[in-house]
């Protein structure tokens, strides 16, 4: 098969004529985060119910470097969950569990007596992906549970390469007018392409208030994605947390950085075969769709709801500060010792050219 090419092509033509159905059934065209999210999710079809990530799949993320990854956020866990009483350590976007995997052995290597007494909760509403989790950490089901949503919990709930997989909504400027519309998709032929949609209300965005300067210098077709189902979820998770921290990496922006000349037509990526897709709109089902998350809106939802943001920095930063604690003479907990390959798992979790500079770790607590 050639390198790039869909897996599947019957999965994703079924995928595609789904899709098309829905346009007919709406009037034609769709907003562009419907697509994405039909394109990611739709049961049995969509890119996350038959996804393999890691060197055989279409993208890398830090869990699938190494084992160091879930063995340096379980020492970090220690500190955190002993300042609660019923620890629960929640992950959102498990996949099939190797992160839990990772973490959970280190911990009931380590500290057997943290093990014995804290829940490992997985937020899943896909019985496809459950399936996996379940059989990836069979030897762990005595403390694993399950649940479809985020419940009240207090501990912390973690999400690696979570928000950036929400569906995002793409909004572009219309210099001419002085507007902004909406990217929809419409069918042409046997494939998609882009098609411009009435912007709709824009209360509730980053587009909302923005300085007339900033607008008068903005290019035509200028793009910003917006991801309010990612806000939104934030928000709710803020609210179920009793006592703990929320903790999420993934690649994204603060507040200062959302309008840059370089993102001209904004942050969607697609991925296949580790490689940047050509066409993000082609193959629906069999490309990873992605867009960078906008922290610094993520971090207002949740201190609307009551947290306070501990830190929002890069991950470098943040995995060399655990790392520093392995370090330290008389630790409280032995992390074992510095082989060559956790050297090489954390050269490549915390160099700039690979996931160090670009992701960034936000977390923020309620006690």
């Amino acid at each position: 098969m050639e390198a790039g090419a869909c897996a599947d092509a019957q999965r994703s033509a079924t995928l595609a004529e789904l899709i098309r159905v829905e346009m007919d059934r709406t009037g034609g065209a769709l907003p562009f985060a419907r697509f994405m999210e039909l394109a990611l999710y739709a049961p049995k079809l969509g890119y996350y119910e038959n996804a393999t990530v890691g060197r055989k799949g279409d993208f890398y993320t830090s869990v699938t470097v190494g084992p160091l990854f879930g063995e340096l956020l379980a020492l970090q866990a220690v500190a955190w969950l002993e300042e609660v009483e019923d620890p629960v350590w929640v992950e959102a976007g498990a996949h099939d569990g190797r992160f839990a995997a990772d973490f959970l052995g280190w911990i009931r290597t380590k500290v057997p007596s943290l093990y014995a007494r804290m829940r490992y909760r997985i937020v899943e509403p896909s019985a496809r992906r459950r399936a996996w989790q379940e059989q990836t950490l069979n030897e762990h089901r005595g403390i694993v549970e399950w649940s479809d949503v985020v419940v009240p919990f207090s501990g912390v709930l973690f999400g690696n390469e979570l928000l950036d997989a929400f569906p995002v909504e793409r909004y572009g400027w219309e210099r001419a007018t002085g507007t902004w519309f909406r990217w929809g998709v419409q069918a042409v032929g046997n494939g998609f392409a882009w098609c411009r949609l009435p912007a709709g209300p824009i209360e509730g965005t980053p587009l909302e208030g923005l300085p007339a300067a900033l607008l008068e210098v903005l290019p035509d077709g200028y793009t910003v994605e917006c991801s309010p189902t990612a806000e939104q979820w934030w928000g709710h998770a803020a609210t179920a947390l009793q006592r703990g921290r929320l903790v999420t990496l993934d690649y994204g922006y603060e507040a200062a950085e959302r309008f840059r000349p370089e993102r001209m037509r904004g942050t969607l990526r697609g991925f296949r075969a580790h490689r940047f897709a050509d066409d993000v709109l082609a193959d629906p089902g069999c490309v990873d769709l992605t867009a960078h998350v906008d922290f610094g809106r993520v971090a207002e939802m949740g201190e609307a709801a009551g947290l306070t943001t501990e830190l929002l920095e890069t991950q470098r930063r943040f995995l060399t500060g655990i790392m520093a604690q392995t370090l330290k003479a008389g630790a409280g907990v032995d992390f074992g010792e510095w082989t060559p390959s956790r050297v090489r798992q954390f050269q490549t979790l915390t160099h700039p050219q690979h996931l160090g500079h670009s992701f960034r770790v936000l977390v923020q607590v309620r006690f």
